[in-house]
């Protein structure tokens, strides 16, 4: 498969020839992991062995994916080094990882490794020769259960390079993405603006949605339920509507499917359901799925301009994983700064028609009224005592971000 990189990606790849180590700040759907890949290919054009760490074992399969599409794997091995079900070998013990990856160098071949910031001292441990790692959403790494391991990694890898569209420091200590020793310099900032200019991403539109509902922590299940059915009810019935529903908690979650007839009430209106929480796995309309099976599914469903779907979730979907196609995103949860990047990231990407269509010269970058999808809807629900500061914070972000072309930067 060939991919035609954009000037930014360019850009990022020539800046990692010349830097073993530093910074790639590139917003939400501007390609960060076709970056990796082409990194990674010139890498495995000798033995080698390369470690990709992701937030989250979604992402860490979904990463994978992404990466076999490019990766000879006759001569490529793959090891998953997180608890989570692949198909792959798959191992969190830290000698069967070293022997793993030791046999394919000592044959002349390549190993890949997709672990999880959680996991990631297992591979540590392993104390195997790293040629290069991508640390994808490279701001959870200064979470203080997770520095040790990257301090190490960074440490003993000969190349290594941090990813995200939400970089974040701190003024108190050394645990944060300013730390050169650790995380090296920024060596390519991508500007939003121009990520949208080019083609490459649609702006968000931020649409508050008025209820006269109150919501408080007994009700708080019920009030939800019926203002996804009445936010659906406003949408396009013409249109296959996507919709990303991020829920303030899992018990929250529970309590909606449970014990409200929401399931029913979507199923009437033609939409599939899916939801996917730490707590209690993923599943796609009522059944359980493993993770593989979940990630499939939205790829298939995302695709699809027919589908229409509701996936509802808490926290998993909202950094890097890639849901093709969605449309809206409804936020029934207060975020903090980075969330909020990362989640206005999920609806940004271009319609799949629109891109070909760019590619192709029939439309001209930034023309959003003929662009099938001109704009990544994201719905604030506005009640009696909530709604007005968020959705204020929120569009706050957004100018930032896509007007002033500053990234959101959070403090550890």
């Amino acid at each position: 498969m060939t991919v035609v990189l954009r000037p930014h990606q360019d850009r990022a790849l020539a800046a990692m020839q010349v830097n073993d180590k530093g910074q790639i700040i590139v917003p939400t759907g501007g390609g960060k992991t076709f970056i990796m890949i082409q990194d990674a290919l010139r890498q495995l054009q000798q033995s080698s062995t390369i470690v990709v760490v992701a937030p989250r074992i979604l992402l860490a399969t979904q990463l994978c994916e992404e990466f076999m599409q490019f990766v000879d794997s006759k001569y490529v091995h793959v090891c998953h080094a997180h608890s989570g079900e692949t198909h792959y070998f798959h191992s969190t013990k830290s000698s069967k990882i070293a022997l793993f990856n030791n046999t394919a160098r000592a044959a002349g071949e390549s190993c890949i490794i997709f672990t999880t910031y959680h996991s990631l001292g297992r591979v540590v441990d392993a104390g195997i020769n790293i040629s290069a790692v991508y640390f994808d959403e490279a701001h959870n790494s200064v979470a203080k259960s997770f520095f040790t391991s990257t301090f190490a990694i960074s440490d003993v890898a000969k190349r290594c390079y941090f990813f995200t569209a939400t970089p974040r420091i701190s003024h108190k200590h050394e645990r944060g993405m300013h730390n050169r020793e650790v995380y090296g310099t920024v060596i390519e900032n991508v500007p939003a603006s121009e990520l949208i200019a080019n083609g490459s991403i649609i702006p968000p539109q931020i649409v508050p949605f008025n209820t006269d509902n109150t919501r408080n922590k007994v009700n708080a299940h019920v009030v939800d339920s019926n203002t996804v059915q009445d936010i659906i009810d406003q949408l396009d019935e013409t249109a296959a509507a996507k919709v990303l529903v991020a829920v303030p908690s899992s018990r929250v979650l529970g309590n909606m499917i449970g014990q409200t007839d929401l399931l029913q009430q979507l199923k009437d209106r033609g939409y599939h359901v899916l939801h996917v929480t730490s707590k209690f796995g993923a599943y796609v309309d009522d059944k359980k799925v493993n993770r593989e099976v979940f990630f499939d599914t939205l790829t298939a469903w995302g695709a699809d301009p027919t589908k229409k779907f509701v996936i509802f979730h808490y926290s998993i979907l909202s950094e890097g994983i890639n849901v093709p196609g969605l449309t809206h995103c409804i936020l029934l949860r207060n975020l903090n700064v980075v969330e909020m990047a990362q989640t206005i990231g999920r609806v940004i990407r271009l319609h799949k028609d629109d891109a070909a269509a760019i590619r192709s010269g029939e439309l001209t970058p930034g023309k959003f009224d003929f662009y099938r999808k001109p704009f990544g809807y994201v719905t604030v629900p506005v009640h009696r005592t909530y709604g007005k500061q968020v959705t204020k914070r929120l569009q706050n972000v957004v100018d930032a971000i896509f007007v002033k072309g500053i990234p959101p930067l959070s403090l550890v």
